[in-house]
């Protein structure tokens, strides 16, 4: 199962709208005999790739043993149901991670397999498969992506100088994790103000993954994004959302034309983008996963706003003082018992940086 586990994170980040699954296929000796795991956009599923492998090694299956890190899937769509399948290719055993929340699954894939003959056992790894696809499961649970905060700053807690010179705070090591953190999400976000103080590209640039870069979202109330910056000289090639709280108008004529996909959203109180209805906007079209990389007023309202799921935080041994420009702006807490407090999961170093991961 864990080596299943490890199949379906390498799916994080391109199976959207659909979870990332893996399924080895082993015989009656242990042996591997297949193994698979979910395509771009949710297609081959894993069991059906993991199946085609053992079938194109001349293989069976006869007294196969299936693990999988997912419910097989049980409705029909643009490919059968993985548990007919499983079903049809006569294995002995399918041993199942976790469950699929679907409501066109959720325990109806067990039940194919179990009246078929087929024993099944369930629960083998199942928080770590319940971690892989936890933006799955929010996006059906609770209308909302799995939302990680990235941050990059000196020790002290700073983002860039008092002139506003960021590049660069943490190392090029530090650089080349936050890609691989791209690679795995969905969809990657900023607001405007960052895209007018950076020019960003927000793409993925490790060797071999230059054709992983996430979906590209700017928040961006009065469509105060600039022509001529890299976000849209590159729409036609990455996807680029604009979130806005405009209707219409010259603007979004001219975006569109551009390559941008223009969604609008309602405001809050301060006429901004309501960034609770922002998440539920974000998962009807599809997205589980989303990396936020903004600034200092986006960090802040996101983690006010009791939205963000996990942290990154990559911090340099070097200090900045109190004039550079933080990583958060004011979150406006009176009382100590209004903190947001995370809990620590692993802490690790690239190059000289040090890098703390935390969850709500």
């Amino acid at each position: 199962m864990n080596m299943a586990l490890g199949l379906a994170r390498r799916g994080l980040g391109s199976t959207w709208p659909n979870p990332a699954v893996g399924c080895v296929i082993i015989d009656k000796d242990g042996h591997v005999i297949g193994r698979g795991y979910t395509g771009r956009g949710g297609r081959p599923h894993a069991e059906a790739v993991a199946l085609d492998q053992m079938e194109k090694a001349g293989k069976n299956g006869q007294d196969a043993v299936v693990f999988v890190t997912l419910e097989p899937c049980a409705h029909h769509g643009q490919t059968p149901p993985c548990a007919e399948i499983l079903v049809k290719a006569n294995v002995r055993r399918v041993v199942v991670a976790t469950g699929d929340p679907d409501s066109r699954v959720s325990g109806r894939g067990l039940k194919i397999l179990q009246k078929a003959g087929i024993q099944v056992d369930f629960g083998l790894c199942q928080s770590e498969a319940d971690h892989v696809n936890q933006g799955f499961f929010q996006k059906i649970s609770c209308k909302k992506p799995l939302v990680t905060l990235k941050i990059a700053s000196s020790l002290d807690g700073k983002t860039a100088t008092k002139s506003g010179q960021s590049k660069w705070i943490t190392g090029p090591e530090s650089r080349h994790r936050g890609h691989w953190l791209r690679a795995s999400h969905d969809a990657i976000m900023v607001g405007v103000g960052t895209v007018l103080a950076d020019d960003p590209s927000l793409d993925c640039r490790l060797p071999g993954l230059e054709d992983c870069s996430p979906v590209r979202i700017v928040v961006d109330s009065n469509l105060r994004i600039p022509n001529g910056c890299k976000l849209l000289e590159t729409a036609g090639k990455i996807p680029t959302w604009i979130v806005t709280t405009k209707q219409g108008g010259q603007r979004f004529d001219e975006l569109a034309k551009q390559g941008a996909k223009l969604i609008v959203c309602a405001a809050n109180s301060d006429g901004q983008v309501d960034l609770s209805r922002m998440m539920e906007k974000l998962t009807t079209e599809g997205i589980t996963r989303l990396l936020s990389e903004g600034g200092a007023q986006v960090n802040a309202s996101l983690i006010r706003a009791s939205l963000v799921d996990r942290l990154y935080w990559f911090r340099s041994a070097s200090v900045i003082g109190g004039d550079g420009l933080s990583a958060l702006a004011s979150m406006a807490l009176k009382e100590l018992q209004e903190l947001p407090r995370f809990s620590h999961v692993r802490t690790g170093q690239t190059g000289n940086d040090i890098w703390q991961e935390f969850m709500i």
